[in-house]
């Protein structure tokens, strides 16, 4: 029962817009999150069926203590999906009225005259356009392995690699079991966007993690070098901080907070998979912890992505995201603003990244610009990644040093990134951000992101099939 309980509590979450799909899923504390987040999409996919079905059978009708997320989650089971598995009178409940929605079922196949129930979808519902054009990435974890050792596992499992990409509209042709390299991200590649690798051996042992292209974006840009001392403020599920140790090769300190105990524990899990050592992690609130506090009188990096709507992301099923009420949206852009605010208080902070997973400006640009008004020439912002094609919105001038990413133009989840330094005595203030570009090193020792990185004698593992 724990499982429909917290599929009914995501389908709730999304319609009174705390944050999108996958965000929900990774807060909802439940531990089998691929397992949840299949069925809430699977939910959503078939929505509209389900609310007509439960109309047909008049079944909340009949049930008034049912509530319709609940009533939705344990129909779809019951008739769409592996067949109601949970116990109790929930269980007892839906059985007792599936005859009714079993005839309901075979009147609508009636009238739409079709024969199976995936006809049934509208044809915008049956593919997601925007998920479908979004690939597999997967990104090499460099503290267990290498690129090259990588592919020619996947190689030896039967798969093409054709090389590293030329252009983005490349990865748009992959099919079958072909995958290339990334052209922007050295140690990211490019799968089919229907890839399952979760079963793969080369991810249940921490050789690689499946995370978007975009979420690699901000650990790559933060610029942290080994022997660091980093902050990942809101860190869980972890994806961010395993990227973070990668960069900083394990040397150095990373202090990784989330307020939540149950997501502290997934990440835990997450990191102890990637091999990642010289990570403290906290159970606490960002906006509690001390900038003046002695543990962290070396932070110079910290990488900040906080809660936000998840406007942005691309489910690979196709759930949709409730409405965002203007309330929720300022209540959000509040808390972001407080959250940078206080990320800048760190003394020996030199570098900062601000992103989110929201499509809104009032979470991206508005928020940065708020800020960096509130610090005067303390601060400003830093044109990174110079060659990537999507920037920021001209909400203020300079917004164009920020990136923003895309289903359309980088065949990403939607993204924002900002990334903020302090300015150095006499260096120009804020209003002339895009000198920045020119005064800022880029990660990868000079030259821009996505270059191909200078080779490094690395000792090889070696990895069974």
């Amino acid at each position: 029962m724990a499982l429909y309980s917290a599929a009914a509590a995501v389908l709730a979450g999304l319609e009174r817009g705390e944050g999108g799909l996958k965000s929900l899923v990774y807060n909802s504390g439940f531990p089998h999150v691929r397992q949840l987040y299949a069925l809430v999409s699977e939910t959503l996919r078939y929505a509209s069926v389900l609310e007509k079905l439960l109309d047909g059978a008049a079944l909340l009708q009949a049930e008034k203590k049912l509530a319709p997320q609940l009533a939705k989650v344990l129909v779809y089971d019951l008739l769409f999906g592996q067949g109601l598995k949970c116990g109790g009178r929930w269980k007892a409940l839906a059985r007792r009225h599936r005859a009714r929605l079993e005839a309901e079922l075979a009147r609508m196949k009636v009238r739409h005259k079709v024969s199976r129930n995936e006809d049934l979808l509208a044809p915008e519902k049956a593919v997601n356009t925007a998920a479908s054009q979004v690939p597999r990435y997967v990104r090499v974890n460099t503290l267990k392995t290498c690129v090259d050792d990588v592919i020619d596992f996947f190689k030896r499992q039967g798969y093409a690699y054709l090389g590293k990409a030329a252009s983005v509209e490349e990865l748009k042709t992959l099919s079958g079991k072909e995958f290339l390299l990334d052209l922007h991200l050295p140690e990211l590649l490019v799968f089919p966007s229907q890839t399952d690798l979760h079963d793969n051996l080369l991810y249940t042992s921490g050789h690689i993690i499946l995370q978007d292209k975009a979420s690699c974006l901000p650990a790559f840009l933060l610029g942290a070098v080994a022997g660091s001392h980093v902050i990942d403020a809101c860190a869980a599920p972890g994806n961010k901080t395993s990227h973070l140790a990668a960069i900083l090769k394990n040397k150095g300190q990373i202090f990784a907070f989330d307020v939540d105990p149950k997501r502290i524990a997934t990440m835990n899990t997450l990191l102890t998979r990637a091999g990642v050592t010289g990570c403290q992690l906290a159970q606490q609130d960002f906006l509690t912890v001390d900038p003046r506090d002695p543990k962290y009188s070396s932070v110079t990096h910290i990488l900040l992505d906080p809660s936000c709507s998840g406007s942005g992301m691309v489910t690979r099923g196709p759930g949709e995201e409730a409405p965002l009420s203007a309330e929720r949206l300022q209540a959000l852009a509040g808390f972001q603003r407080r959250v940078l605010n206080h990320a800048l208080r760190f003394p020996a902070l030199q570098r900062l990244v601000y992103s989110t997973c929201s499509l809104h400006q009032e979470e991206n640009e508005h928020v940065v610009q708020a800020v960096l008004q509130e610090w005067g020439s303390a601060f400003r912002l830093v044109t990174a990644f110079p060659s990537w094609p999507c920037r920021g919105l001209a909400a203020f001038s300079g917004a164009e040093s920020c990136l923003r990413a895309s289903p359309a133009e980088t065949l990403t989840h939607g993204f924002f990134v900002a990334v903020l330094e302090r300015c150095k005595e006499g260096a120009a203030a804020p209003s002339s951000l895009p000198a920045a570009a020119k005064e800022s090193p880029q990660p990868g020792e000079g030259t821009e992101p996505g270059a191909t990185p200078k080779k490094r004698k690395k000792k090889k593992q070696k990895m069974k099939e």
